[in-house]
């Protein structure tokens, strides 16, 4: 077979994604910084975080303002402010976090005129930060779970993927860590999926996926796939 595109995910496989630990140590600095209850002010951060991601808020302060209002509490500006830009740090340190193969992939599969594209289920700082980052010029079709209000638990996300790429998904590589079924949903539209699986990156992500498909340790192995 052929392969004439290669789609990614974002966090976790282009770039490190922050252990879960760190995402549940950042939400419980922002319960600080905003002066609510940290146990239930995290509870409904995580419980109702899809929705940033699905574009029903456009931007940090707007989805804190949310979480206080349900436990019924408002804080300050400056507080709102402050708990904003303790959370785009963290995502900056994501962000920055670049795979030492990444970039080099990309321009290998460029010099080669196959198609990229990206899927990546973000909040709207995701595709802020996007032009700041060196995948901005090496991937052909981006795509923002924000901007097109679905995410990759929704396979409908991974079709307008190949159609903006003009391939048919079998003849697509579909790469990520692994969350939300994204893989699965890969497979199950014709792409092949393969999931990028680092060790000592493993941990407790509630979304993380249970795939049985092709693994690889490093981004610079796709090269073998694709020949």
């Amino acid at each position: 077979m052929k392969f004439e595109a290669v789609i990614f995910d974002f966090g976790g496989t282009l770039v490190r994604s922050l252990p879960w630990v760190e995402y549940e140590k950042t939400t419980e600095e922002i319960a600080e910084i905003l002066s609510v209850p940290r146990d239930e002010f995290v509870r409904l951060y995580f419980k109702h975080s899809e929705r940033p991601g699905k574009g029903e808020f456009t931007s940090y302060q707007d989805y804190f303002r949310y979480i206080t209002s349900l436990l019924e509490i408002t804080p300050t500006d400056r507080q709102i402010e402050n708990a904003a830009e303790n959370l785009l740090e963290s995502t900056r340190k994501m962000v920055d976090d670049i795979r030492p193969d990444a970039v080099e992939l990309l321009s290998w599969l460029k010099s080669r005129d196959y198609k990229t594209g990206l899927i990546s289920d973000c909040w709207t700082d995701i595709p802020e930060l996007w032009n700041e980052t060196p995948f901005a010029q090496l991937i052909d079709s981006p795509i923002f779970s924000c901007h097109v209000r679905m995410n990759k638990a929704d396979i409908r996300i991974f079709q307008m993927a190949v159609e903006r790429l003009d391939v048919s998904p079998e003849n697509c590589v579909y790469v990520a860590d692994g969350m939300r079924s994204e893989l699965a949903n890969a497979a199950k539209l014709g792409m092949h999926a393969v999931q990028i699986l680092v060790p000592e990156e493993i941990d407790s992500a509630p979304t993380r996926e249970n795939w049985n498909g092709p693994t690889i340790t490093a981004l610079s192995e796709i090269k073998e796939i694709i020949k």
